[in-house]
């Protein structure tokens, strides 16, 4: 059994975070541990309260999971602070397991969930270890202190830029992006670029997590990183393509992480 370990915040409304790591690993045939970083009081419209984990037991947990599970890939979502960003960084020292980094930093609702400081550590201290790095138009031109890529020329820039800090690949997520199709770009020792049609819902909550754990799914079960990226780009346009389907709260619902099993 492929098993992968979801390092992020937890998401109340379920729609987001380590619910929707955990259901992606679920949905893709892996079994999913969980180390929680900070809670969070979300719904589909707001985050309206957030807490940090302790240092102390943020290691505690990765310790607990490593000593008795075969982890194949670790993706780490929301860390909040910087002193959260070191413990995970010592935690993970010495552990040779395939990284998959989100650098999460704003809720769908637009609420901040990162601190400057811990936007500073994750550059330092994460981004050089990560296999891929997986950050929105917006939070490419954060980490890189610029401003956000305005065609797929500049993202691709970016993103080779992003690879100079000592990442492995780089997926540039273009859902933020204009027009009809969105395009994601796959930059590392090879180029590649996954477009879809932009479908048309609001309810794309958890995109971004969603996506970073497909890719540790198929990394946990021995796929090569842009294979592991094809299936993950693909899993999740059949799920939002889905979401409509749940109509789940009255803002920005989530994703339908098990449209492929569930028969309405």
């Amino acid at each position: 059994m492929a098993i992968a370990l979801t390092i992020a915040g937890s998401d109340s409304g379920g729609g987001a975070g380590i619910q929707a790591d955990l259901k992606t690993f679920s949905a893709l045939g892996v079994y999913g541990a969980s180390v929680l970083t900070a809670i969070t009081a979300q719904n589909t419209r707001a985050v309206t309260r957030v807490e940090g984990v302790s240092a102390a037991m943020i290691r505690a947990q990765v310790d607990a999971v490593f000593d008795d599970l075969g982890i194949g890939a670790v993706k780490i979502g929301m860390l909040g602070t910087a002193e959260a960003t070191r413990a995970v960084a010592e935690a993970l020292e010495g552990r040779a397991v395939p990284l998959v980094l989100d650098p999460v930093m704003i809720a769908k609702s637009g609420d901040r969930l990162i601190q400057d400081d811990a936007i500073d550590a994750m550059r330092e201290l994460l981004i050089p270890r990560a296999t891929v790095l997986t950050p929105n138009l917006p939070e490419a031109a954060r980490l890189l202190s610029r401003m956000v890529a305005a065609d797929p020329t500049e993202a691709e820039v970016q993103g080779r830029a992003l690879c100079k800090l000592g990442t492995g690949w780089v997926l540039m997520k273009g859902g933020h992006a204009e027009g009809p199709v969105c395009t994601d770009l796959l930059i590392g020792p090879a180029t590649r670029s996954f477009s879809a049609p932009r479908i048309e819902t609001g309810n794309t909550h958890g995109t971004g997590c969603s996506l970073s754990s497909a890719i540790a799914a198929g990394l946990a079960q021995g796929l090569p990183v842009p294979e592991a990226v094809a299936r993950a780009h693909g899993w999740l346009q059949g799920a939002i393509a889905a979401a409509d389907r749940l109509r789940v709260g009255s803002g920005h619902g989530p994703v339908h992480h098990f449209h492929q099993w569930w028969r309405e």
